[in-house]
């Protein structure tokens, strides 16, 4: 997450240029991607090529490997990925192996897939949030999530980046740096903003290294890095997926999410990782426990619903100049049937967010650091003393003022009720004043803030390229629990839209 609620998308207004002390990749010429097409396939094409025969998931993973080691590694060098897993290929050998014998899983049976490194697995694979001070004996168990992806055959090809301890190391840390896995770089413009914390997830979906990423947000670190490396990201309602197993900061707000370059597939691997998770804080309603959300994907979605979006952009205000493209697919959705209604979203501007961030990272990252054994850092003063010893060039100022503060567990829960049912009510408000099924913004709308800290569900799609080839996107939120109407009226644009581009490793 970026611990100031408003930083993330302030770096939306343009190209954030930083310095890149892992090595900055040649500006003299634009790199080329090696593309066979299975990169891009997408999973139903993937699971259509091996029923035909003409391709199985060795196959996949090799050539995705190839591809990490040409672009993230070298070339380009977008440094998304932190570490692949070498059990990869044995994983993938398998799922073949029942394949041919006729049993699939599902879906996501022989896809590959990648993890933000704040999600436990108990393997080869370190999970240490990109702190060196977590590496050393991997995690005990999986996360809930990642054993319901296992158990649904997908291949976890390895980790991916992030902005170190989910951004909340310094607010001076540069988007997509971490200590562990230094400068992840935005496949699009390769001097731009990432943005985080989930740089890696987004990037490597991006740039063609799996089909599938999942990354986390506590505030933007899903919706951020999807919008400026051009793909889809899904914020579910708080608790909807289980944070078992993931490095916190606060539970009030933390959540995994789907990272994918459709909505379809992102809707496929929320299907996957969903479960009841008797150890999560959050239970989600009975009615949806078994849902399937690629039920409501249909082309006609938007025919008939009603929408909210940013008064700014009625029609002839001249901030319509400023986001073009954004312009562009409010056209869109009201040609597909769509009714638009401009509305006003406040930004309640909630007080002491910060602190109850530092709160909360004091409560559970402590319970989380009792799981993990054979590391430097089992404590919050480990993990302060170690980073003070340690030769990087970043501060940990939210660390320590985590550390600092004192800590009431009463004062904390009436803390976070108030801020989340105060950006609850501004969405809720205008949901019940104008009878919306949902509402959409731009990147500079208060909803990058609002949707977050009310725990409201949120996702993120393409809308094109702006001048100088950064993406563009499209934010749906709605009420808690809407994630599956959301999914609808996001695929219901993507379908009209067909916005999504891919990169060109442009200097």
């Amino acid at each position: 997450m970026d611990v100031t609620l408003n930083g993330c998308m302030k770096r939306l207004a343009g190209i954030a240029l930083f310095s890149m002390a892992a090595g900055v990749a040649s500006a003299s010429a634009q790199t080329s991607a090696p593309e066979t097409g299975l990169e891009y396939l997408n999973v139903d094409e993937v699971n259509q090529w091996m029923d035909r025969g003409q391709l199985n998931s060795v196959m996949l993973v090799r050539h995705l490997l190839e591809r990490i080691d040409k672009l993230d590694k070298n070339g380009p060098a977008i440094n998304a990925i932190i570490e692949l897993n070498p059990d990869a290929l044995v994983i993938a050998e398998a799922m073949d192996r029942e394949r041919k014998g006729g049993y699939t899983r599902g879906p996501l049976h022989g896809i590959p897939v990648l993890l933000k490194d704040n999600i436990d697995t108990s393997d080869q694979m370190q999970t240490s949030a990109g702190s060196l001070a977590l590496v050393g004996q991997p995690a005990a168990h999986d996360a809930f999530i990642v054993q319901r992806l296992r158990a649904a055959g997908a291949v976890i090809l390895g980790k991916t980046n992030l902005s170190e301890w989910a951004h909340f190391r310094d607010p001076d840390l540069p988007s997509g740096w971490s200590g562990r896995g230094g400068q992840t770089k935005n496949p699009h413009v390769l001097s731009g903003d990432p943005c985080g914390s989930s740089s890696g997830s987004a990037a490597a979906v991006a740039a063609g290294f799996a089909p599938l990423t999942v990354g986390t947000e506590t505030s933007g670190s899903i919706s951020c890095p999807a919008s400026m490396n051009g793909v889809v990201g899904i914020k579910p309602t708080v608790g909807l997926l289980s944070r078992s197993g993931i490095i916190p900061v606060t539970h009030k707000l933390d959540t995994p999410g789907p990272m994918a370059r459709t909505v379809r597939d992102a809707a496929l691997l929320l299907n996957a990782m969903m479960g009841n998770d008797v150890a999560d804080p959050v239970q989600k309603p009975h009615n949806l426990e078994a849902v399937d959300f690629t039920t409501l994907l249909r082309p006609d979605a938007l025919v008939g619903r009603r929408i909210g979006y940013p008064a700014k952009f009625d029609r002839g205000n001249l901030p319509l100049l400023t986001d073009p493209h954004f312009s562009q697919a409010l056209e869109l959705m009201q040609a597909a049937g769509a009714t638009l209604i401009p509305v006003e979203l406040i930004d309640p501007l909630s007080e002491k967010v910060g602190e109850a961030l530092q709160m909360g990272l004091k409560r559970d990252l402590p319970r989380y650091l009792t799981t993990r054994t054979g590391v430097p850092a089992l404590t919050l003063e480990d993990l302060l003393l170690f980073n003070a010893g340690s030769v990087e060039c970043h501060n940990q100022d939210n660390l320590i003022a985590a550390s600092k503060i004192v800590f009431d567990e009463q004062t904390y829960n009436q803390l976070w009720q108030k801020i989340q049912s105060e950006n609850a009510a501004a969405i809720d408000q205008l949901l019940t004043t104008h009878q919306l099924d949902a509402l959409v913004s731009d990147v500079e709308s208060p909803a990058m803030n609002v949707v977050p800290l009310a725990g409201y569900p949120g996702i993120m799609v393409p809308s094109g390229l702006d001048d100088d080839g950064v993406p563009t996107s499209v934010y749906f939120f709605g009420p808690r629990w809407s994630d599956a109407r959301l999914l609808a009226l996001a695929y219901g644009y993507e379908q009209v839209s067909h916005a999504r581009r891919v990169p060109v490793f442009k200097p």
